[in-house]
Order: C-alpha cells, then sequence, then structure tokens
C-alpha cells in the first residue's frame, strides 16, 4: 500500500513540474513580439522635368469675318459651304451695273478736266508773255494762271475719282481675305448687303496651325518663379507642349509656347500662355476644351515615391511609414508636390537612403517590429 502512495506522489510531481514548464514557454512567447513582413523601397533621388496640367481652349490661327464693303444685290456665291478656300478666292459677286456707270462717269469727268486744263494752260503761257512788255495787266496774268492752276487740280480729282470707282468696282467681288476652312454662308444670292454692315456674311478660320490658349493662375505663376529664385528648380530651355483631349487620349503633335500675357485678368486671376500646334488631320477645332502639359523646370534631386505609399492623418497631413537600423516602423510627417506617372514628388520629409514602406501598412503601426523585403520590379514582395 505504501509502495503504491509513493508510486502516485511522484507521477503527480512529474506532471506539475511538466505543466510549469509549458506555462512558462507560453508567458514567453507571449511576451515576444512577433515581426511582420512588410515591402520597402531605398528612397532615391534624381534629374526630373516637373510638369504641370494647366486647362485651355483651341483658337483658329487665324480667323477673318467677311463683311460687304459696297452695297448692291447678291448675284452669286463662289463656294462650298464648309469647304477650304484659298486667299484671293471669289465668294460673293454683287451686282456691278451701278459701279461700272460710275467709273465711266468719273472718266468722263477727268477728260472734261484735262480739256480745261489744255485750254488755261495755253491762254496762261501766253498771258505770261504779254505782262513782261506790259500788254495786259497783272490782274489779268493772274487770273489766267490761277484758272490753270483750278484746272490742273480739277485733273488730278477727277483721277482720283476714277481710282475711287474702280475700287468700288472690285469690291464688287467679294474676295476670301485668308485661306482657310469657311463656314456657313448667311446670305444667298438675291440678298441685299450694305457696306460695312453688322452681320457678317461668313467667316473663314485658319486650323493649320491652329493656337491653344492655356490659363495659368497668378498664385501657381509666382510660386514657380519663387522656386526658380530659390534653386528649387532649374529653368528649362524647352518650349514643347502636349496635349491631352477631352476624351483622355493624348494628342499626338507636340506644340510650341509662344507668348506669355504680361497682365493678369482680372474676373479669373489668372494668366494666358499661347501654344501653337499642328493639326494636318483637323482635329483640334476652335473652341475645344483640352489640357495642357508644360515643362515648368527640372529639379535635379527629385525623390519620387509610389502613391500607395503615401497616406494621409486625420489632419490631412500626408505620412509615410519608414523602418530604421533596429527594423522598427517610424511615422514621418512628408510634404508633396505633383504627381508624375502615378508618383507622388516629395519636396520635403525624406531622405535618399530612407527605406519607405510600400506594401503592408495596413498591418503595422508606429513602432512595430517589421521584417523587410525589397520591392519588385511590378510592386511585388520580391523572393528571399
Amino acid at each position: 500500500m505504501r509502495q503504491i502512495v509513493k508510486i502516485a506522489s511522484v507521477i503527480s510531481v512529474a506532471l506539475w513540474i511538466t505543466a510549469c514548464g509549458q506555462k512558462a514557454n507560453e508567458n514567453q512567447g507571449a511576451g515576444a513580439p512577433r515581426s511582420v513582413e512588410v515591402s520597402v523601397m531605398e528612397v532615391v533621388s534624381g534629374p526630373q522635368s516637373i510638369l504641370v496640367e494647366l486647362p485651355g481652349r483651341s483658337k483658329a490661327y487665324l480667323e477673318a469675318e467677311v463683311r460687304p464693303q459696297v452695297s448692291g444685290i447678291i448675284t452669286e456665291r463662289g463656294f462650298v459651304e464648309g469647304g477650304n478656300v484659298e486667299q484671293g478666292q471669289s465668294l460673293y459677286q454683287i451686282d456691278p451695273s451701278t459701279y461700272q456707270a460710275a467709273v465711266i462717269s468719273a472718266e468722263a469727268d477727268l477728260a472734261r478736266a484735262s480739256a480745261s486744263l489744255a485750254s488755261t494752260k495755253s491762254k496762261a503761257v501766253r498771258f505770261q508773255e504779254l505782262v513782261k512788255i506790259n500788254a495786259i495787266s497783272q490782274q489779268d496774268f493772274d487770273e489766267a494762271d490761277a484758272l490753270y492752276k483750278e484746272a490742273l487740280a480739277s485733273v488730278t480729282v477727277a483721277k482720283a475719282a476714277i481710282h475711287t470707282a474702280k475700287i468700288n468696282l472690285e469690291y464688287t467681288q467679294v474676295q476670301a481675305p485668308i485661306s482657310g476652312h469657311i463656314g456657313v454662308s448667311n446670305v444667298t444670292a438675291g440678298a441685299l448687303v450694305t457696306a460695312n454692315q453688322t452681320q457678317i456674311l461668313t467667316k473663314i478660320q485658319q486650323l493649320d496651325p491652329i493656337n491653344v490658349d492655356i490659363a495659368q493662375s497668378s498664385a501657381q505663376l509666382l510660386r514657380l518663379k519663387a522656386k526658380l529664385k530659390q534653386g528649387q528648380l532649374k529653368a528649362t530651355n524647352n518650349a514643347g507642349v502636349s496635349l491631352i483631349l477631352e476624351d483622355g487620349s493624348t494628342y499626338a503633335q507636340e506644340g510650341l509656347l509662344q507668348f506669355s500675357e504680361v497682365s493678369v485678368d482680372e474676373n479669373t486671376g489668372s494668366v494666358i500662355l499661347r501654344a501653337e500646334f499642328p493639326n494636318p488631320d483637323g482635329i483640334l477645332m476652335p473652341g475645344m476644351y483640352v489640357r495642357a502639359l508644360l515643362n515648368t523646370g527640372t529639379d535635379s534631386e527629385a525623390i519620387l515615391v509610389p502613391q500607395k505609399a503615401i497616406t494621409r492623418n486625420p489632419k490631412g497631413q500626408a505620412i509615410a511609414m519608414l523602418v530604421n537600423a533596429q527594423n522598427k516602423v517610424e511615422s514621418r510627417v512628408v510634404t508633396t508636390a505633383e504627381v508624375i506617372d502615378n508618383q507622388w514628388r516629395i519636396t520635403k520629409g525624406l531622405a535618399v537612403g530612407d527605406k519607405l514602406v510600400v506594401e503592408g501598412l495596413q498591418k503595422i503601426r508606429a513602432g512595430s517590429t517589421v521584417t523587410t523585403v525589397p520591392v519588385s520590379a511590378n510592386n511585388s514582395p520580391s523572393k528571399k
């Protein structure tokens, strides 16, 4: 009986020791922090062109509103609406009858004035010789000389009248002042038009090349100039401009920046920049809304990080999660600029060599211990 009791006591002590050991191991495991695997990238810097996206509208390179310069009845139209016309092409013909008659009348006036000039000239020449020998009075000579000069002026006036009449006759044929695309006609044959009327006959627009007026806020312009002055950006000689069309596609042709307005629009607070684009296929039409990409300068030490690596705190501040030398996570407030190819340009808060957490942000917080793996080219963790 004593033997049985002794054996039971030994088994109980052994079980108690085993349980204590397991509990100690569990407590030790619970106290040790677990490491989380995250994908990180090393922050690097390099030269980067800074592109700014601005709104704009296309505008015809040349535009001419066609109006009559003489009055009369339209007898014919010489173009197809919506087609192309060449400079000097006849667009409308106004009835020239009265203007032809005006030319004939002016020529007759010139003939009469020329005849009078010949008569008064010969008389003035004769009187000039007679007055020298006192055969006539000085008054008679002065009157003859005045008549001659008056006839001479009449000839000049008659010549001017002929010139004016011929100009008006030429204006009866309304010609295209520029080459380009012609719009709808507002009059038809048989319509009465008057000189310099307010209603246009039609409009011609030259669309190749075409202009794009781009609006840049004066505040944005001031910030850009300040960055250039402080050396944060370097000025670029590239005046190229790219366009994004209304459907989101990129326009195939690159334009050149031509000039910038020297005054700010009081209503919009913006400055107008004008760029010129080739438009051989007529894709760009006047009044079309576009977005222009301009190269405003170069950041020689730009830091670019994936957009998904930057989060926001309740205050709206941009936050980056970094891994320090002890594999601990640190939270840092950074300053972001523009987005370039789905990447934020960081102007403040990150330094070259920092390890930035790109993937696994939802599994960590500041102070967490992590295991890092580099981000592969396709933004997925590479295998160890």
